[in-house]
């Protein structure tokens, strides 16, 4: 599944630290979701569209 979260981040001026840190996760997480070698649980899509202030389906692609 591709994403959005890389652009959404940089566009806000967020480092992975911090994303992963606001969402309860490990950095690690979230740059394994930004390169697409991990999908995301559905509650942790929903808290990533909620943190960005989008829904679901304008972060996650189905390739």
């Amino acid at each position: 599944m591709q994403n959005s979260i890389r652009a959404l981040r940089t566009e806000g001026g967020v480092s992975q630290r911090e994303l992963a840190e606001a969402l309860g996760v490990s950095r690690q997480t979230v740059n394994s979701i930004e390169t697409g070698r991990y999908d995301p649980s559905l509650p942790l899509a929903i808290a990533i569209a909620r943190h960005f202030g989008r829904a679901v389906e304008e972060i996650f692609h189905a390739s």
